[in-house]
């Protein structure tokens, strides 16, 4: 992890050669001044700026993995009632920011998600469970710390807040009204900080830009268990081809722990994903992205973006499901309010 996050800084460093000599300062009023669209947190304000943002975020995972490598629906039945297909995840994310100052702007989140798991059990008889609704929302501050020489630091500091449910039900060939599995609940059940650190540069056609991302887990939920800390490091490399239109590319590293605790309610025999000790591990995605900037006109503060995502590795602590591809679209539109005039 240390190695990743070196190897990501020095190529940041390396492209801030290409950087202008003068004292100018960074700037998000180019289309490639935010990073692509499934960074979050990754640029502030201007006092008094708003922001209003929605993203959906689809992703897709298909049939089960153990450690780096596949496994067939026949072996997981040698150790499990059920094995699961495919999953898919459909989350719609609200985001507002506020810049209080030119240092602190803050940022709330929150999200709409729909998940539907497609399963087989030892009869070979077919049968899906579906989960929808609000999950946890999240507060931050970010705080610029530097922006010289076209180049930008800030600190991400904030919690999550377990608005999510952790009592999703559904019905099954084995019994009706069952509690779901843990990757179908809609939240955490528990509150948890969150820190980050952004580094973003910019050369009259190119920018750049590294995040790392902490999330931390703490106490334990109403059903006896507490989801794995994770931490996400990802590095991008942008090009202006024009004042409305940017293409970048992206590598992003994640790392789950495993949950701590069992929720009783789930029995570990019935699936894998009915066992906590089948939770955690770490994979590396490439990402493809492209935003449209819009300076002026009627679209004036728009911004468009759509990125793709497909691992390159994935390494699971016991039988997962294997990720197949993340797809992320997004409008963000910036503006400041009308101060008003003393009478």
């Amino acid at each position: 992890m240390k190695e990743i996050n070196n190897c990501l800084y020095g190529i940041l460093m390396f492209c801030s050669l290409f950087t202008s000599a003068q004292e100018n300062l960074w700037t998000s009023g180019r289309p490639d001044g935010h990073a692509p669209m499934d960074v979050m947190g990754d640029h502030y304000h201007k006092k008094g700026e708003w922001m209003a943002s929605y993203r959906l975020m689809n992703m897709t995972m298909g049939g089960a993995r153990s450690g780096n490598q596949d496994m067939a629906t026949s072996v997981v039945h040698q150790s499990y009632m059920a094995a699961p297909k495919e999953m898919q995840m459909s989350m719609h994310m609200l985001g507002i920011m506020y810049a209080f100052s030119d240092q602190l702007t803050l940022m709330m989140m929150t999200n709409y998600s729909v998940l539907s798991m497609d399963l087989v059990n030892r009869m070979n008889a077919s049968f899906s469970t579906e989960s929808d609704g609000l999950g946890d929302l999240s507060l931050s501050a970010l705080i610029k710390l530097y922006n010289q020489n076209r180049n930008s630091i800030h600190l991400q500091a904030g919690f999550s807040i377990p608005t999510g449910s952790i009592d999703q039900k559904g019905d099954t060939p084995m019994m009706s009204n069952t509690p779901l599995a843990y990757p179908m609940q809609l939240g955490s059940g528990t509150w948890g900080p969150i820190i980050g650190l952004t580094h973003q540069g910019q050369s009259s056609a190119l920018s750049w830009g590294w995040q790392s991302r902490y999330q931390i887990r703490t106490g334990e939920n109403d059903n006896g268990y507490r989801l794995g800390n994770s931490f996400q490091t990802q590095g991008w490399g942008a090009l202006k081809l024009s004042q409305k239109w940017s293409l970048a590319t992206s590598l992003k590293y994640i790392k789950r722990s495993k949950i701590k605790g069992q929720y009783d309610a789930l029995n570990p025999i019935m699936m894998p994903l009915f066992n906590a000790t089948n939770s955690g591990g770490n994979q590396l995605n490439l990402g493809f992205s492209s935003n449209f900037y819009f300076p002026e006109g009627t679209l004036k503060n728009f911004r468009l973006g759509v990125s793709y995502e497909i691992p390159l590795s994935q390494d699971t602590n016991g039988i997962q499901m294997a990720n197949e591809n993340l797809l992320t679209i997004g409008i963000q539109y910036s503006f400041k309010a009308k101060e008003k005039k003393e009478e």
